[in-house]
């Protein structure tokens, strides 16, 4: 899982695992990995890259060592998907701040439009080896 793509999310938010499922469908040549926030795996990366504090309204991407937060994590995802994800890019041309907005009223409200799991998804055995702890 060294040279792969590992995004860090919350296990039990419909949304998040909703989000999960799509990138899975777009991503043939599995650039991505993925790590439950709940798990020890996504603890350990997130106590390395100091993100303790910003635990749950937020997904993560690690790449190539650097951490991606919120929508600019969202829009680095974009590139690697396959299809015509790519146009999103264009929202890299508004600020972070701008873009955020959104980003956040929806990760503070994801949990009662969507809905919450009382446990973190369980891959199929097909996917359990793109899933870290």
């Amino acid at each position: 899982m060294g040279s792969k793509n590992i995004i860090i999310f919350d296990g039990v938010c419909n949304l998040c695992n909703s989000a999960v499922n799509f990138i899975i469908k777009r991503d043939p040549q599995q650039h991505f990995c993925f790590a439950p926030m709940q798990g020890e795996a996504a603890q350990d990366l997130m106590a390395k890259y100091a993100l303790e504090d910003e635990f749950g309204d937020s997904l993560f991407l690690i790449k190539q060592g650097s951490c991606y937060k919120r929508s600019d994590a969202v829009l680095e995802i974009c590139k690697d998907l396959s299809g015509a994800w790519k146009l999103l890019l264009i929202f890299k041309l508004l600020p972070t701040s701008f873009s955020d907005l959104f980003y956040n009223w929806l990760g503070r409200r994801r949990y009662s439009l969507f809905g919450k799991r009382d446990a973190c998804m369980l891959p199929t055995a097909e996917l359990t080896d793109r899933f870290l702890g």
